[in-house]
């Protein structure tokens, strides 16, 4: 009887055996890619869809570098992509799979193939940018400016982001641009520390003034709805900020006459910052009204604002909610719970815009 380590390190043995015989014995010779029926990639297979797009100068966003752990590389498969495979299940709805989506990291080209890509994937582009200054917002969050070198300038929609790239590296990670359109030669990210996070790590240790960095974008489907004359809800908790500002800044700059309201949650004082940005531009912006609410306040916070979870504060305060559309920002449990108060109130889910953090 052989001891069951034993035949798990023969097993293992042999699945690596395997992978490495598919990529140096296994040729699948020329491959087509074709591009929303018109674009036409020539490769030898035997890569991903996501490997090649990076080989064409193609920027499909992808925070984990192909791990199949983020799920932001999605694309629509026509024909040629074989069976979803379970690695992307988790991250595509079943409504999404019979239309054919995908992950791009984990469709092997085996043979010609047939995608659709969205028309602003496409316009993404990579930027050299220098690091100008980098300012601390509280204990674990930080503001990073970036200068654009080459290109020299980025349009993007007031809430999308970008993907940061650490020197000599293949990690990339998604930071949302915190300042308006309007600043087309540089941008703002603003950055929390996450405990063993790589890039957060990176960002907050390592990356210093005048340091030379790639990045790649715009990306995202959340951004403001310019054609829309709705009333307009903002919810956000910690580095869900950045997004937000960069569409409170552009309806200001454009006077923009809709009602907006932006609640931001936070535990205690130590942990708001843009406070006073936010409150001087309620001052110049009649439309507008800013609303800090603390979870756990201390007593040295000396706090008269709102308090409880944010959730409870938007419930309090909303009111016109069918002529309303909501953009959220923040950690999941608090999107989800967003959702639930705010289509309680009357907010229609299709007018409700989120990007869960």
């Amino acid at each position: 009887m052989i001891p069951i380590f034993i035949m798990n390190g023969i097993l293992v043995v042999i699945a690596i055996l395997l992978v490495v015989a598919e990529k140096f014995l296994v040729t699948y010779g020329e491959c087509k890619i074709t591009i929303n029926k018109e674009k036409i990639l020539t490769v030898s297979g035997g890569e991903n869809l996501l490997s090649y797009f990076g080989q064409n100068k193609i920027f499909i966003p992808s925070a984990c570098g192909g791990k199949a752990t983020c799920g932001y590389c999605k694309v629509e498969v026509l024909s040629g992509g074989g069976h979803i495979l379970p690695t992307e299940e988790v991250f595509i709805p079943r409504k999404d799979r019979l239309k054919g989506v995908r992950l791009a990291c984990q469709v092997k080209v085996k043979n010609d193939i047939d995608v659709l890509i969205s028309s602003d994937l496409l316009e993404a582009q990579e930027f050299k940018v220098t690091v100008s200054q980098i300012k601390d917002l509280t204990s674990d969050i930080k503001l990073v400016y970036l200068r654009l070198d080459e290109p020299s300038s980025l349009k993007f929609k007031p809430g999308q982001y970008v993907q940061f790239k650490i020197p000599e590296t293949d990690e990339l990670r998604a930071y949302s641009i915190a300042s308006p359109p309007s600043s087309e030669n540089a941008i703002e990210l603003v950055v929390r520390l996450v405990p063993g996070g790589i890039c957060s790590t990176y960002i907050h240790e390592v990356l210093d003034i005048n340091d030379t960095i790639t990045i790649t974008g715009p990306f995202g489907d959340f951004y403001l709805r310019e054609d829309s004359g709705r009333n307009i809800v903002c919810i956000g908790g910690g580095c869900g900020m950045a997004p937000i500002r960069s569409i409170l800044l552009h309806l200001k700059e454009k006077g923009i006459p809709r009602k907006t309201m932006y609640f931001f949650g936070a535990r205690s004082k130590k942990d708001l910052f843009f406070t006073e940005e936010l409150f001087a531009l309620e001052r110049e912006y009649p439309n507008f009204k800013y609303i800090p609410a603390l979870s756990e306040p201390k007593p040295h916070d000396n706090w008269d604002g709102e308090t409880g979870l944010i959730t409870q504060v938007v419930e309090r305060l909303v009111h016109d909610g069918p002529n309303t559309e909501a953009y959220l920002c923040g950690p999941p449990p608090m999107i989800d719970a967003s959702i639930k108060v705010l289509t309680k109130k009357g907010v229609h889910e299709i007018h409700i815009y989120y990007d869960k953090f």
